[in-house]
């Protein structure tokens, strides 16, 4: 009988990140948030965050997306949607620290965006965006070597939705390209189509593939799906050739959930009931809807809907229920689209007790989580957003 010998295997970079034992700088992933928080059951959180957040007073901004938990944006300045919060920062050079509770893509923008005296605080570092991991600049890179040996990168132009790394909005900005959000990727789209013939969208593939056939008229056989895990991204020269549309194999993880099931069920629990969704939602569970639009949009398409109206919302959990009891009194009835309760993992990883522990540290005069962009990163990914923020 022979003894198993020990298997001599050294543990790859990625093994040990998605393993916990190691952190990786340029990734959304992995990173440790330093210091103690405090228990997520101390009943004085409430308490601490308000007394915090007053003794810094205008020398602290915070900022909360949609998505976020209740229990954090009751202390937010202004809410929002990505883009409009980065924006509302730059619009506060007066604030010295910019707390923003979304995720860290988000963060860079507004680092991006606002000045030098200020610093940009995300309470966990860890909070991360599936999406955005989607597509590295060394991915992109290898993307656009593909595209120059099948001859049609002189023809292509990239468009980035807001909802990628700093990297890959500085690369849109190296290579003539635009940002856009799931409110304005259409204008965007325009725009990219009079400046080339074809349009590499990076990285969520259901956003472009929308907004192409759905509101620009394109088919389905115009968009080609480039899957970087792939040699040439599983693509023949001769489609890349021929596409309009070449889709970065990027998608949403809580909005890629949503199925034609989902709304077919809907319809058969609540006749007459409305059916709204976001953008980043699959194509074909856009095309089953009644509505499609960004999450300004489903808030605004609420505002004005009628008293007793009924809405199946497909987009994160904590902005339906926040808009469920924020219309009830009007008699709305606004349910998840979903049978299945799906919050963004990574965007509630912003907390009570991170954001606790971070405006305490602040007023204690210690800078915590601060995320900085390096200057050329930055030089090209303003350019970028700059070339969205001049789209009429």
């Amino acid at each position: 009988m022979t003894t198993a010998q020990p298997l001599d295997v050294t543990p790859t970079p990625l093994a040990l990140l998605l393993l916990g034992r190691e952190a990786d700088p340029r990734s959304e992933r992995g990173v440790e948030c330093p210091g103690d928080l405090p228990s997520p059951s101390d009943p004085d959180l409430v308490e601490r965050a308000r007394a915090a957040k007053e003794e810094l007073g205008d020398k602290v901004f915070v900022l909360g997306h949609h998505y976020q938990r209740d229990e954090v944006i009751q202390f937010a300045d202004v809410t929002g949607d990505s883009f409009k919060l980065a924006r509302d920062a730059a619009a506060r050079p007066e604030a010295e620290y910019i707390v923003f509770c979304g995720v860290h893509f988000m963060a860079e923008s507004a680092d991006i965006l606002t000045t030098d005296a200020q610093a940009v605080v995300l309470p966990d570092l860890a909070a991360g965006c599936s999406m955005a991991d989607m597509a590295t600049a060394e991915q992109v890179a290898e993307c656009w070597d593909v595209l120059t040996e099948a001859g049609v990168a002189d023809q292509v132009v990239p468009v980035s939705y807001m909802n990628s790394s700093a990297d890959i909005k500085a690369f849109t900005g190296k290579h003539g390209g635009t940002i856009c959000t799931s409110s304005n990727a259409k204008r965007a789209l325009e725009w990219a189509f009079e400046q080339g013939e074809k349009i590499l969208f990076l990285p969520d593939q259901h956003l472009g593939r929308n907004t192409a056939v759905r509101d620009m008229g394109m088919s389905l056989e115009d968009c080609v799906v480039y899957n970087p895990h792939k040699p040439n991204g599983g693509l023949t020269a001769e489609q890349l050739r021929d596409a309009k549309m070449i889709l970065w194999r990027g998608h949403c993880s809580v909005h890629g959930r949503f199925s034609v099931e989902s709304v077919e069920d809907v319809r058969a629990r609540i006749p007459g009931v409305n059916v709204l969704v976001h953008p980043e939602c699959k194509h074909e569970v856009v095309a089953a809807a009644d509505y499609v639009g960004s999450t300004e949009y489903i808030i605004k398409a609420l505002e004005a809907a009628p008293r007793g109206s009924k809405w199946a919302i497909g987009t994160e959990l904590n902005l339906v229920r926040r808009l469920a009891n924020r219309f009830a009194d009007e008699d709305k009835e606004i349910v998840f689209l979903d049978k299945t309760v799906c919050f963004c993992s990574t965007m509630n990883r912003i907390d009570l007790p991170h954001l606790v522990w971070t405006l305490e540290s602040l007023a204690d005069g210690k800078l915590v989580n601060r995320i900085e962009v390096d200057p050329e990163t930055e030089k090209y990914a303003k350019l970028a957003l700059e070339r969205m923020l001049a789209l009429p």
